[in-house]
């Protein structure tokens, strides 16, 4: 038995770690009027940022050829099963994609689980299902550990504006308009379902990224974490707040990641999110 690992450009992994795992990423797609990129590959998140005050794009689920077609190349390259983890099916078509290809091809046994989640939430699943791989796990069991992690990963973050989540339909009209109000802050969240949700609310920035601190602190209280401090565009509050957590006794594993151009678009600049499970 040889297992591959894919995942989508959503899972926000520094590229050392795909390259240690041997983890294949297939890009989402951002999308502009005058032509479309493939996520983190023809487009990066500081273009991204840049050009917003002239257009916000759009985005989409991978090109199904560039999804099938590496599907195949794993196929005929020796592997037997491929495990391919998605992004949340509440928040892009690609789960329900991939599944589709993945019936259309012979040969090869491919499970596709929808990681309910997104960002390092899908990071975390990945790697621990790589981890496994390389352990030389049985399919099944891995197939199984990484649905049962799945409703353990928590995913927290406080974006500058609800401008952004707003044009781009991923959020509500009606929790659009609080965060103009008095400084209001949603904390977003993604609920069982794998949407976003509101969490809870601060006033201002700075009570908001302290909320999220709190609510891992709580946890870590308890039991061991691996943690991750996501941003768009806020390396230096990042560092600062990566460094406030490494030392806690109960962080088992620290990662720092930029979030992909792809939710780039969706939460705009100064996003901070804290993403993290037990282990």
């Amino acid at each position: 038995m040889k297992i591959a690992i894919v995942t989508d450009s959503s899972c926000d992994i520094d590229y050392k770690l795909l390259k240690k795992y041997d983890i294949e990423v297939i890009p989402l797609r951002v999308i502009y009027k005058s032509g479309e990129y493939k996520d983190g590959l023809d487009i990066k998140p500081m273009e991204v940022y840049r050009r917003l005050s002239e257009e916000i794009p759009k985005t989409s689920l991978p090109a199904p050829n560039d999804v099938l077609n590496k599907f195949k190349e794993l196929k005929n390259s020796g592997y037997t099963h491929i495990l391919a983890i998605t992004i949340s099916s509440g928040l892009s078509g690609t789960y329900n994609m991939f599944k589709l290809l993945a019936e259309e091809l012979e040969g090869v046994n491919i499970e596709v689980v929808d990681s309910k989640t997104l960002s390092m939430g899908l990071g975390f699943l990945v790697i621990e299902a790589a981890k496994m791989i390389k352990n030389n796990i049985a399919y099944d069991d891995i197939i199984k550990k990484i649905n049962d992690l799945k409703s353990k990963m928590k995913i927290l973050y406080v974006v500058d504006t609800l401008e952004y989540l707003k044009k781009g339909g991923r959020i509500g009209l009606v929790a659009s308009s609080i965060g103009s109000v008095l400084n209001i802050k949603p904390i977003i969240s993604v609920n069982e379902e794998g949407k976003y949700y509101i969490y809870s609310k601060a006033r201002g920035n700075v009570k908001a990224i302290k909320s999220i601190l709190e609510v891992l602190f709580s946890s870590l209280d308890n039991v061991k974490m691996n943690v991750a401090v996501m941003h768009g565009m806020a390396q230096d509050k990042a560092n600062e707040i990566y460094e406030k957590i490494k030392i806690h006794n109960n962080v088992t594993s620290i990662y720092m990641s930029e979030i992909s151009p792809s939710l780039g678009v969706h939460t705009g600049p100064g996003l901070i999110g804290l993403v993290f499970h037990p282990v």
